[in-house]
C-alpha cells in the first residue's frame, strides 16, 4: 500500500506548472525541428511536398468535369480537361525534383510513382460505368463458361484455344467460388490498376539487383510506367503471365547479383570480407548455397510461377525461354540460369505436347512459315493505317515515335555506359526482339516485343537522364573496424543504403529531364487513351448484349465487328458470325454491298437450328471508322439495310444499340425473342 502511494505521489499532474512547462517545451522542440527540416530542404523540399497533393487535387477536379460524349478520333484525350494534363505536369516536376534533392527522403519518389499509376490507370475505371475493352469482356465470358461447366467448356468453337491454356481463367473461377461473387465484372474494371501496382515490386527487385543509386532505380520505374503505352494490362492471361514472367526474371537477376557479390567477397582476405548488405542480405545458409545455384524454397517458388505462366498463355513462356537462354550465354551465370531455363523450356514443351497439342498441331505449319518472314511479322500490326481516321493516324505515329525513342535511348545508354553491358540488361533487351523472327501473333508481335523489352529499356534510358559522375558497383554498407572496402567485381549488384557518389544535378539538367519525361508521357497518353472511342462501352450497349446472351441456346448472332461488351457471353450455347472478320475479296464485298452480304449470311441455314439475330452497336461503327476497317458509307448502308429489311424484326433498341431477329419468309422462329427488350 505504501509503495503504491509513493508511486502515485511521483506521477505528474497535468494541472501543475511543471507539467505544462514540460509539455510546452516538447511542443516547442517539435516546432523547431519542423522548421529546421523545412529550412534544410529548401525550395526543392517545398516543391516535392506540395506538388504531389496539388496534382491529386487537380486530377480529382478533372475527373468531375469529364464529358465522355466529347470523345472522337483521339479518344479520351478529347474528353479530358486541361486540369488532368496539369496534374501530370505537376507529378513530373515533383518527381524530377525529388530525385534531384538528396535530402528528400526515399519515400517521395515512391509516392510519385504510385500517383502516376493512379492518375493514368484509375482514370478509365472511375469514369466508365462499364468494363473497358472488348477483349476484357471476352475473358469475362470465358471465366463464366468455365465456372458453369466446372472446367473445360464443350462446344467452344474458335474459343477452344482457351481450354488448352486455362490457368488464368481457372484461377479466377476459384476466386469466384471462394468469395461467392457471381462474376469477375465486380473487379475486372480495376485490373489495369491492380496489374500496374503489382509490377512495381518486380521492377524494384530487378533494378535494385543492378544498382543502389535511388535515382536510377526510381527513374527506371517511372520511365517504365511513363512509356508502357501498349495497354496489355487489362483483364487477360497476357497481363497475368507478364507480371509472373517479370517476377521470375527479377528473382533470377537477384540471384545472379548475390552470386557475384559472394564471388567478389571470396577474392578478399577473410578478415576484410564485408558481406552482403541491404536488400541482398541473406541467411548464412543462403549465402553458402548461392555459389552452387538455388536453394530449394526459392527455386520451388520459381517453378510455381513458371507453371502458372505455361498453363495460362502461349507467348510468354517462349519470351521467358529466350531471355533465359541469352542470359545463360554468360559462363558465370549458368549455375543460376540453366536450372530456370530447363524448367521453363521443359514445362513449355510438355504442356504443348499434351494439353495444347490440338492447337499446336493445327497451327504448326503457319508457325514454320512465319519463321521466314520477319519483315512481315514486324509490320503486320501497322496495316490499314492509310484508311484510318486522322486522329488514329496521329496516334499511330505517336506510338511509333515513342517506341523508337525508348529504344534509341536504351541504345545510347549501352554506347555511353560500359557498366550497363555487364549486368544482364542486354539479353533482356534483345530477347523479345528475337521473336519477331517467329510469328506475327495476329499483327501484335512488334508491340508485344516492345512490352517485354521495356523493363530493360526503361532502366537503360534512366542511366542517360540521371547518370552520376561515376556509376560503379556499390561499396558495402559498412566494413569491419579497421578494414577498407574490397575491390569491385565489375558486375556486382549488391545493395546498400546509399547511392554511389555523384555530381549534383543542376537546375538546367533537371529542367531538360522534366521536358523529356513530359514528351514521353505525351506519347503514352496518345497510345493508351487514343482508341477509347471504341474501347469504351455505354450501359445501353451492355444491355443489348445481355439481351442477346439471353436468347435461346442454338441461336446464331450476326454482328458487323466483334467490338462489343460481352458478345461472347454464353459462347458455348450460341453460334457467332462476325462479318468484319472477313479478309481480301470478302471484306471488299462487305464494303461495297453490305446489305447483300447481310442477306446472304442470314439465308445460310443455321446448323444449330435456332433463331438468328443481328446486333449493331455504337462501338462497332466506331471501330470500323476509326481503324479504317470499313468506310462510313458502308456502316451507314449496313444500318439502313438492316432497318429496311422485311425479314428483320427489331426486338431490342436504344440510342446506342439495336437487335433484330431474323424472321424468314413463312414466319419461322417469329416468337422466340426473349422478353425484356428495349423500345423497338
Amino acid at each position: 500500500m505504501t509503495d503504491a502511494l509513493e508511486r502515485e505521489d511521483v506521477r505528474p499532474d497535468s494541472r501543475t506548472p511543471a507539467h505544462r512547462s514540460t509539455t510546452h517545451r516538447s511542443k516547442a522542440q517539435r516546432a523547431r525541428e519542423l522548421r529546421a527540416a523545412l529550412s534544410e530542404a529548401g525550395w526543392s523540399g517545398w516543391v516535392v511536398r506540395c506538388a504531389l497533393p496539388a496534382a491529386l487535387v487537380l486530377w480529382l477536379l478533372a475527373l468531375s468535369r469529364v464529358e465522355l460524349s466529347r470523345m472522337g478520333d483521339l479518344g479520351l484525350l478529347q474528353a479530358l480537361p486541361p486540369a488532368y494534363f496539369a496534374a501530370l505536369g505537376l507529378l513530373t516536376l515533383g518527381f524530377v525534383t525529388a530525385l534531384r534533392a538528396p535530402q528528400v527522403r526515399h519515400r517521395w519518389p515512391a509516392a510519385y510513382v504510385l500517383a502516376l499509376i493512379l492518375v493514368i490507370h484509375a482514370t478509365p475505371s472511375l469514369l466508365y460505368p462499364t468494363l473497358r475493352y472488348a477483349w476484357a469482356w471476352k475473358h469475362v465470358a470465358i471465366v463464366d463458361a468455365m465456372l458453369r461447366h466446372g472446367g473445360t467448356v464443350p462446344g467452344a468453337g474458335k474459343l477452344d484455344v482457351y481450354n488448352q491454356w486455362p490457368g488464368f481463367f481457372e484461377l479466377h473461377a476459384v476466386i469466384l467460388r471462394a468469395t461467392g461473387l457471381d462474376s469477375v465484372l465486380g473487379y475486372a474494371s480495376w485490373y489495369p490498376l491492380i496489374t500496374n501496382l503489382l509490377l512495381v515490386g518486380p521492377l524494384l527487385m530487378l533494378y535494385r539487383s543492378i544498382t543502389t543509386d535511388r535515382r536510377l532505380v526510381w527513374g527506371g520505374v517511372w520511365l517504365y510506367f511513363a512509356t508502357a503505352w501498349v495497354g496489355q494490362d487489362y483483364f487477360s492471361p497476357q497481363a497475368f503471365a507478364y507480371v509472373l514472367s517479370l517476377t521470375v526474371i527479377a528473382l533470377v537477376m537477384r540471384r545472379l547479383a548475390v552470386a557475384r557479390s559472394l564471388a567478389a567477397d571470396a577474392r578478399e582476405p577473410r578478415e576484410r570480407r564485408p558481406g552482403l548488405p541491404g536488400a541482398l542480405a541473406l541467411s548464412a545458409a543462403d549465402e553458402a548455397s548461392a555459389r552452387g545455384g538455388w536453394r530449394a524454397a526459392p527455386f520451388a517458388l520459381v517453378l510455381v510461377l513458371i507453371a502458372a505462366i505455361v498453363s495460362s498463355h502461349q507467348l510468354t513462356p517462349i519470351m521467358l525461354t529466350v531471355s533465359m537462354a541469352l542470359l545463360a550465354l554468360g559462363r558465370r551465370n549458368r549455375r543460376t540460369v540453366l536450372p530456370v531455363l530447363a524448367a521453363v523450356a521443359g514445362l513449355t514443351v510438355l504442356w504443348d505436347a499434351t494439353v495444347a497439342r490440338p492447337f499446336v498441331s493445327e497451327h504448326l505449319t503457319s508457325l514454320v512459315t512465319a519463321l521466314g518472314s520477319p519483315d512481315h511479322n514486324a509490320v503486320a500490326g501497322l496495316a490499314r493505317l492509310g484508311q484510318a481516321a486522322p486522329g488514329q493516324i496521329m496516334t499511330s505515329w505517336a506510338d511509333r515515335c515513342l517506341t523508337a525513342t525508348v529504344f534509341l535511348l536504351a541504345l545510347a545508354a549501352l554506347i555511353r555506359h560500359r557498366w550497363v553491358r555487364r549486368v544482364g540488361l542486354v539479353p533482356l533487351l534483345v530477347a523479345p526482339l528475337v521473336l519477331l523472327l517467329a510469328n506475327a501473333y495476329d499483327g501484335e508481335m512488334l508491340f508485344r516485343a516492345y512490352l517485354f523489352a521495356l523493363p530493360a529499356a526503361a532502366f537503360l534510358a534512366a542511366t542517360l537522364l540521371w547518370s552520376p559522375r561515376a556509376v560503379r558497383p556499390p561499396a558495402p554498407k559498412s566494413d569491419p573496424p579497421g578494414a577498407s572496402s574490397g575491390p569491385s567485381s565489375g558486375t556486382s549488384s549488391g545493395t546498400s543504403s546509399a547511392p554511389p557518389a555523384a555530381r549534383p544535378v543542376g537546375p538546367l539538367r533537371t529542367g531538360a529531364t522534366a521536358v523529356v519525361l513530359l514528351g514521353l508521357l505525351a506519347g503514352l497518353l496518345f497510345g493508351y487513351f487514343g482508341k477509347e472511342s471504341m474501347n469504351y462501352f455505354t450501359p445501353q450497349e451492355a444491355a443489348a448484349l445481355r439481351y442477346v446472351a439471353a436468347t435461346p441456346p442454338g441461336s446464331r448472332v450476326v454482328s458487323l465487328t466483334a467490338n462489343e461488351p460481352g458478345g461472347e457471353m454464353r459462347y458455348d450455347d450460341h453460334d457467332r458470325l462476325v462479318l468484319g472478320d472477313a479478309a481480301g475479296a470478302d471484306l471488299q464485298r462487305l464494303a461495297a454491298n453490305p446489305g447483300d452480304v447481310l442477306r446472304l449470311a442470314l439465308e445460310r441455314p443455321n446448323a444449330a437450328g435456332g433463331p438468328s439475330y443481328v446486333i449493331l452497336t455504337r462501338a462497332q461503327i466506331a471501330e470500323c471508322e476509326l481503324t479504317g476497317l470499313l468506310p462510313a458509307s458502308a456502316t451507314k448502308a449496313f444500318a439502313a439495310a438492316a432497318a429496311s429489311s422485311p425479314d428483320l424484326r427489331p426486338v431490342f433498341s436504344n440510342e446506342d444499340a439495336v437487335v433484330y431477329q431474323y424472321v424468314p419468309p413463312g414466319g419461322a422462329n417469329a416468337a422466340t425473342a426473349p422478353a425484356g427488350g428495349g423500345t423497338p
